[in-house]
């Protein structure tokens, strides 16, 4: 009898993160040595719609159509951010998203030392989560605090990269897309992330630094490249859609009107993985650039390395653990605290720093790529080979269960428990669960 894994993840979501649970659900059931239940949960307010009926048929015939199983769970696996862990199993695994900053939060590794294992996408992510360190206060009756102890990561952590579909993200010909076919330029830059609140600098992807700094890098010059925004803001809606376009202008707005600036191109949709993969293969499309403050991991920039597309991009963060200066054009800069704008409770504190990139080096590479391409290429199809063989969705699946195993097969004989039932949640809420000291049931196991 397979052990039973009950799998806790926005599978349905239409995000990234909802990308990355899809992956490791099915990397889950291609092993094979699980009876897997899946509880589809929110991610914030993304869209619940993208489960497809033939790719992702093994995980919709798994999702609970109600919040309980019939025993407890030999292994409950929560993908989700830490601070919504829960702990349903007898063997409980959290696997999370990367940090963006260098600062993670207290609420964190509280919910991390609830579990048994943590997996994070990057070397970056365990380097944030390993020298996490507070003080446990008391406060004592005339109202002063002392320490009574610390409060750190005491549980095991492990790097599990997000693996490339290389049955989807190659090497094609010939590769054509509606919305990039008229571009009238030959030679286009594009950036895929999303654009955030806040001001100038202040969004985490800081578009429009990257806007501005590419109008100054090719302004009055007689052959000019494009840029491609492959963005939305917090919908694919045309609302934001404008309110990208705003952003644009006023940056353009900003330069004199005589300028004769080079064009800048808004992908505004959801495209599939598969059009993804016909933009970066587009013969129109010669570069990936991103001036990111900072990535968990950075997906879309290893999907660009898979079809040998170069890569300039912040030299900080979860993108270093398939980036290198060998191969692609890493930019420098500095740490600066993260601006108010993005503070965002047990996620993103006050005392969080991220990576500014130095603008004279993002003018310098775009310039060195747009004239010298063929150098830069080459060094891309180097990257690729390497990529192709350490990053890919297999890789992934092989080296999760090289890194699970161990602790399920530490799972002890089942004992039937009582959970409390989930309750209906909003959009934006997490399902929080206190459990009462187990006991031994015939009844249903509700989670």
């Amino acid at each position: 009898m397979k052990k039973m894994m009950l799998i806790c993840a926005p599978v349905s979501s239409r995000s990234g993160y909802g990308d990355h649970a899809r992956d490791l659900v099915h990397s889950f059931i291609n092993h094979n040595k699980y009876d897997i239940k899946i509880y589809d949960v929110n991610w914030g307010e993304t869209p619940r719609d993208a489960l497809n009926e033939k790719k992702d048929e093994q995980i919709i015939k798994r999702i609970l159509k109600e919040p309980k199983v019939n025993r407890q769970p030999d292994v409950y696996v929560d993908i989700r951010i830490p601070n919504e862990f829960q702990t349903h199993g007898k063997v409980n695994i959290g696997i999370t998203a990367g940090i963006e900053t260098t600062a993670v939060s207290n609420a964190w590794i509280e919910g991390c030392n609830k579990m048994d294992l943590i997996i994070v996408p990057s070397e970056h992510s365990k380097e944030g989560f390993v020298k996490a360190l507070y003080e446990k206060l008391q406060t004592l009756p005339d109202g002063k605090q002392q320490k009574i102890g610390e409060l750190k990561l005491e549980k095991p952590i492990e790097v599990l990269f997000e693996g490339a579909d290389d049955e989807i993200y190659k090497r094609i010909n010939n590769s054509s897309l509606d919305l990039v076919d008229d571009i009238k330029e030959d030679f286009a830059f594009l950036h895929v992330g999303l654009w955030g609140k806040g001001g100038y600098g202040e969004d985490r992807k800081d578009i429009a630094k990257l806007v501005k700094v590419f109008y100054e890098s090719f302004a009055n010059k007689k052959e000019q490249p494009a840029l491609i925004l492959k963005t939305n803001a917090a919908t694919f809606s045309i609302l934001d859609r404008e309110e990208c376009l705003k952003k644009i202008r006023q940056i353009k707005n900003g330069f004199p009107s005589d300028w004769n600036l080079p064009n800048i191109y808004l992908l505004h949709g959801s495209l599939s993985t598969n059009e993804m993969n016909k933009l970066y293969n587009h013969p129109k499309v010669k570069a990936m650039i991103s001036l990111t403050h900072g990535e968990g991991f950075g997906r879309p920039l290893l999907e660009a390395t898979m079809v040998g597309l170069p890569v300039i991009a912040s030299g900080w963060s979860g993108q270093l653990d398939f980036l290198s200066q060998t191969d692609s054009m890493l930019l420098g800069g500095e740490l600066v605290a993260v601006p108010k704008s993005q503070h965002w409770k047990d996620i993103i504190i006050p005392e969080s720093q991220w990576f500014n990139v130095n603008e004279q080096q993002a003018y310098k590479a775009m310039n060195y790529c747009f004239e010298n391409y063929d150098d830069v290429k080459q060094k891309a199809i180097n990257l690729m080979k390497i990529n192709m063989d350490k990053f890919t969705l297999n890789k992934m699946t092989e080296k999760l269960d090289k890194i699970v195993t161990p602790f399920i097969d530490k799972v002890p004989t089942q004992v039937g428990l009582k959970l409390p039932k989930l309750k209906k949640v909003g959009a934006s809420q997490t399902p929080k669960i206190k459990l009462p000291k187990l006991k031994k049931v015939t009844d249903e196991v509700k989670v």
